[in-house]
């Protein structure tokens, strides 16, 4: 379509705001005279809908002078959304592909793309410039104080030294008020002046930090580099996987590939996986870049991510950072997407549409010309499986940047502990080591994959476990020390409940939680080593807005010995002072029931252990386990990816999972637990009437592993098949089939290649 006709046409048509199968298609409006020329494809407006006519929001989808229904039918737009936010074209049609491909509502994709979704205010910063020169000033300063007209004397003194002042300074510290400020302007002595500016999102400090100093390349480094490069500027636009173990130096070539836009004019998007990592990465790219470089994410404000958002549009900033949202920053001239720990969980979205970020990257990158560079230690088994057929280009750096070698391992099996009569949390190989870093003022890192105090409350006499009452999940206990009290809690809906002290099944005073998690951990290294300095970090004491960098930067100036945390602390991170890495509970993770299980140990083990030792200084990781003899364990004390993959890939292939094949989950909600098992079992039947010749695998229906969550009936079945297209054609044919039926839309949920259990 024209910007002609987008500007001169009679009809618009719109998605209507509302996230359901059956309004999810445009509906055609006729534009009122004095909206014509003034719409754009992707503003918000606000349209009478219904039979009711309910005033509702939605977006323009298209603008003709095609009539498709009865004129004299039609109804008018009523008036343009005065905060809205626009969809750009851009963000149009990769809306669309997004639903085309993960199974949701054209408006449920259409919000995924926009990054924010209402026009704020700028804040306005205001200035007092002195008119007259210094020695004037200063004379009138001595005028007003013979007078005693003490606040004007005060102001006309400081603009004798400084002939710019914040208004905010003047009006606090130097206690002037407006009225005061209007008088000297009426005798044209100073002029207020006002301009926009964005608010700032950068750290306290940010902008004190010196300028970076800038590394010498490898010669692999570079080499990586100069291939992406020279491919970019020869037209040729590909996707590539820096396979690199921990400490290579992946960030550098990062910076320098997006310098290298830079000087083609070309601006780039840098995805990590986790608000913590933010900081020390934001800290790096600033001082490379200064004030071209932004981030965006959930816990910014929403002024600040309008802000960010109008910066990127108005080709401000070259560099935005930030978790899988990031990647819909408006870039008009984007050249570069890196995803950094490209393996990571969080790039997959939990809510609908499912989308994963490095499939919505690629479709990203072929619309707008781009380059992706994809960068792990431990790749995901889907890249690694595209590398390896050459559908992705591959990139090895296989040492360490700053010349230390890699951690020395030890995999300390806690059976032979528990029979030596250790029943403490830390082998006896950690708690010694733990004590030495402590005498030697070198810091250590304790990596546990849990949250709070347990997994489950379980009576030791009966075995009634504690159950949220509307989910069917454990509950956690948590305790606050400081309160010297204990509370259950589900993490799922929210609901808490004060800890029992007797079972309400038997009565038993032996019900308690099964006591591994981070809380206890930092009690007992308190115990323990009582001279010791403890931080711990995990979602419990990360919930206000700036309490990763505040934790994190501590750690990094030394300001703690040992550091606790969850998986958020194993991600990214690089401290000088850390040479040991405890690994406390290293195959939790191979007890999900999640095909992925292994491949996630691994990840988990080899980044945890990558922590330590990234100095000069040697490091040890200690491995506490169960399963010593587990290949992901085994492969991951030694750090070899290669066997790992092979040993994986094997089992892949023999189970029919991805990336060898393709799964699809199909997920039923309802709040009435019959209606919710015969729709699941009228679509699984629909699957294998009308593609039960397709090779396909069906598993289920069946109960969700969690089968209720907020008093919501979860059933769930699963399909397999050798190839995507297979898959997306059934979900085309469920969807018509829900649609048919009436359903609602959000009763049904498809999940491609899925990363977590149902």
């Amino acid at each position: 379509m024209g910007d002609k006709e987008a500007m001169t046409g009679r009809f618009a048509n719109i998605i209507v705001d509302i996230s359901h199968e059956k309004v999810d298609r445009p509906f055609q409006y006729r534009i009122p005279e004095a909206l014509i020329g003034k719409l754009t494809i992707g503003m918000a407006v606000i349209i009478p809908f219904g039979l009711g006519n309910k005033r509702m929001k939605g977006y323009v989808m298209e603008i003709t002078d095609r009539v498709e229904y009865d004129e004299k039918k039609l109804k008018y737009v009523d008036s343009i959304v005065k905060d809205g936010v626009s969809a750009r074209g851009d963000s149009l049609r990769l809306a669309w592909w997004i639903r085309e491909n993960y199974g949701s509502t054209m408006i449920a994709a259409l919000k995924t793309v926009l990054p924010v979704k209402k026009k704020l205010k700028q804040v306005v910063k205001k200035t007092i410039v002195c008119k007259v020169d210094m020695n004037t000033a200063a004379a009138k300063a001595e005028e007003f104080a013979k007078k005693n007209q003490n606040a004007k004397a005060r102001l006309m003194q400081e603009l004798a030294t400084q002939p710019v002042l914040p208004y905010t300074l003047v009006t606090g510290k130097l206690n002037v008020t407006s009225q005061t400020i209007q008088a000297l302007e009426k005798a044209a002595l100073v002029e207020v002046q006002a301009e926009d500016t964005y608010r700032n999102v950068l750290p306290e400090r940010m902008t004190e930090l010196e300028g970076w100093k800038k590394k010498q390349l490898s010669a692999n480094q570079s080499a990586i580099v100069t291939n992406i490069i020279r491919d970019f500027k020869a037209g040729v636009r590909n996707t590539y996987l820096i396979h690199g173990v921990t400490g290579s130096g992946k960030t550098e070539v990062y910076m320098e590939l997006i310098e290298r836009m830079r000087d083609e004019g070309k601006q780039a998007i840098m995805l990590i996986p986790e608000i913590a990592l933010t900081y020390q990465t934001l800290v790096r790219f600033y001082q490379r870049f200064g004030d071209r470089v932004s981030v965006i994410n959930s816990r910014l404000s929403a002024g600040e991510r309008y802000d960010q958002y109008e910066r990127a549009a108005r080709g401000d900033i070259d560099i935005i950072i930030g978790p899988r949202s990031a990647l819909f920053t408006p870039f008009e001239r984007l050249g570069l997407v890196i995803i950094d720990e490209e393996h990571e969980n969080s790039y997959k979205s939990e809510s609908m549409p499912k989308y994963h970020a490095r499939e919505v990257a690629g479709e990203l990158c072929r619309m707008k010309n781009a380059s992706l560079v994809l960068g792990s230690a431990t790749p995901s088994i889907e890249s690694y499986y595209k590398a390896k057929k050459g559908e992705i280009q591959l990139f090895m750096l296989k040492e360490r940047l700053a010349g230390g070698q890699l951690p020395k391992v030890y995999v300390e099996d806690l059976r032979n502990e528990l029979k030596s009569g250790n029943r403490s949390i830390f082998s006896r190989r950690l708690y010694s080591l733990i004590a030495d870093r402590l005498q030697k003022k070198e810091q250590t890192i304790l990596f546990l994959n849990r949250r709070g105090y347990a997994g489950f409350v379980s009576c030791r006499a009966c075995g009634h476990v504690m159950k949220c009452p509307h989910c069917d999940v454990s509950l956690s206990e948590h305790t606050d020390r400081f309160q010297n009290n204990s509370k259950l809690v589900c993490h799922y809906c929210g609901y808490m409940m004060p800890k029992v002290t007797n079972c309400p099944q038997c009565g038993s005073k032996y019900i308690l939680g099964f006591r591994a998690g981070t809380q206890q951990i930092e009690e007992l290294l308190h115990r323990e080593f009582p001279t010791a300095h403890v931080l711990r970090m995990d979602a419990d004491t990360t919930k206000t807005k700036n309490s990763y960098e505040q934790i994190l930067s501590q750690f990094a100036n030394e300001g703690a010995d040992i550091l606790i945390g969850t998986q958020m602390i194993v991600k990214g991170h690089d401290f000088a002072k850390v040479t040991l890495v405890g690994i406390l509970a290293a195959d939790m993770s191979l007890h999900a029931g999640d095909y992925r299980a292994g491949e996630r140990t691994f990840q988990l083990l080899t980044q945890a252990a990558g922590r330590a030792g990234r100095s000069a200084l040697p490091g040890e990781v200690v491995i506490q386990t169960y399963q010593p003899e587990h290949y992901a364990v085994v492969h991951a004390a030694n750090q070899d990816y290669e066997h790992f993959y092979a040993d994986e890939i094997a089992y892949r292939d023999l189970m029919m999972y991805p990336p060898v094949a393709h799964m699809m989950a199909v997920l039923v909600l309802s709040d009435n637990e019959k209606t919710g098992v015969e729709q699941t079992n009228v679509l699984a039947e629909q699957v294998k009437q009308q593609f039960g010749d397709q090779r396909l695998i069906l598993i289920g229906p069946t109960e969700a592993c969690i089968g209720k969550i907020n008093d919501i009936y979860r059933y769930i079945f699963y399909i397999k098949h050798r190839e995507y297209r297979v898959l997306t054609a059934i979900k085309d044919a469920l969807e018509q089939t829900i649609h048919t039926m009436k359903w609602n839309t959000d009763s049904v949920q498809f999940d491609f290649d899925p990363m977590n259990n149902y």
